[in-house]
């Protein structure tokens, strides 16, 4: 603990006001932390950084929220000496307080959460103010399959940016939920932090495991036990998974469940020959409705066939769209240029551009 006489110093030294809001936080709390333990748009102190390695431990964990190049101050006390230095380049021993300049503000989850709670206040934003959670849907949708998009691309920035949006939605519903007198914000969170832990028993508990294969299995276990206390009864292995979800994601899901319990083929050359009795039984089908539901099988099968190849069928199938696009947009824009009509155009020609796409690597 800091006594009053080295606060009054700190403060004077550090520049700060004893008043705001400002956390102090013991260095060796950060032995077992991931990731820092308070906001980080507010300033913190952190003691008992007397060894390089807490030192080097306590910048470790930070820098999963502040840039390497985040100022800090060293200081040792009760002479005052101060040294201005970076997380990744703070060194050396004998120092009693490690002192963390705020990021701007609205870097944490607090400020956000602050500013969503204002549109929907007296004085906030007239739109946010009337949103349910139903107006809402819509737009959680569309925000995650941009996600969805940016991750697909690799694109970090993107990626950044959709999260954000994402997170948005996350927390304006629990701002309604809040004025609902539905849920707060902290039972969310709660919520989702007390599943982790409890389907997690191998590593905030004494459960021993020898895979993933393993944690699966647990954790279909935890989930009965879950529904057996909450009074649900006994439900299928399949139950549980969202109607809405996208065909290919809910199909390699029921297979991955399936395969679980033992419902799968021993070799991958059983996925093969399924497929090729699926083509066979759509070579020979002739009838609208026989036809529809023997696509639909050969669908299935081929997910399972990338399930076995730990491909996403989603994914691959969505990349393989956005190629077709931009190969498509190529040919538009050659046609375009040669004056012509693409319904004009021969087939050879029309394919002829597409290899020209393709050979160009679009």
């Amino acid at each position: 603990m800091l006594a009053a006489e080295n606060f009054a110093l700190l403060a004077r030294l550090l520049g700060f006001d004893a008043i705001q809001l400002l956390s102090i936080v013991d260095g060796k709390t950060f032995s077992t932390c991931h990731a820092p333990p308070f906001p980080s748009d507010a300033p913190m102190l952190v003691t008992a950084v007397e060894t390089e390695s807490q030192l080097e431990q306590v910048c470790r964990v930070l820098r999963a929220a502040y840039p390497a190049d985040h100022v800090v101050r060293l200081v040792r006390l009760p002479v005052g000496e101060v040294t201005e230095t970076t997380l990744s380049a703070a060194r050396g021993a004998g120092w009693d307080v490690l002192y963390l300049l705020p990021m701007p503000v609205g870097a944490s989850f607090e400020a956000f959460q602050e500013i969503i709670a204002h549109l929907r206040a007296p004085d906030g934003c007239p739109w946010d103010r009337e949103q349910t959670h139903q107006t809402l849907r819509k737009h959680l949708i569309e925000e995650s399959y941009e996600t969805l998009a940016a991750m697909d691309e690799n694109d970090p920035g993107k990626m950044r940016e959709e999260f954000g949006d994402l997170l948005l939605q996350v927390v304006l519903n629990a701002q309604i939920g809040y004025e609902y007198g539905e849920f707060t914000m902290s039972d969310v969170l709660k919520g989702i932090y007390d599943k982790i832990v409890r389907r997690h028993p191998h590593v905030f508990g004494q459960v021993e495991v020898d895979g993933v294969g393993q944690v699966l299995t647990n954790w279909e276990n935890i989930k009965k036990e879950e529904r057996r206390k909450k009074g649900d009864g006994e439900k299928s292995l399949l139950d549980g998974l969202p109607a809405a979800l996208p065909a290919l994601t809910q199909a390699r899901e029921y297979q991955e469940r399936a395969a679980r319990v033992g419902f799968d083929w021993p070799e991958i050359d059983g996925v093969l020959d399924k497929i090729r009795e699926e083509i066979e039984e759509v070579r020979q089908t002739a009838n609208p409705a026989e036809l529809a539901a023997e696509l639909g099988d050969l669908f299935f099968a081929l997910v399972n066939l990338a399930r076995w190849k730990e491909i996403d069928a989603e994914a691959a199938l969505r990349a393989t769209s956005l190629k077709f696009k931009r190969r498509f947009g190529y040919i538009e824009k050659r046609a375009h240029e040669m004056g012509r009509v693409m319904k004009e155009m021969s087939l050879q020609e029309l394919d002829d551009l597409w290899n020209e796409a393709k050979a160009l690597g679009f």
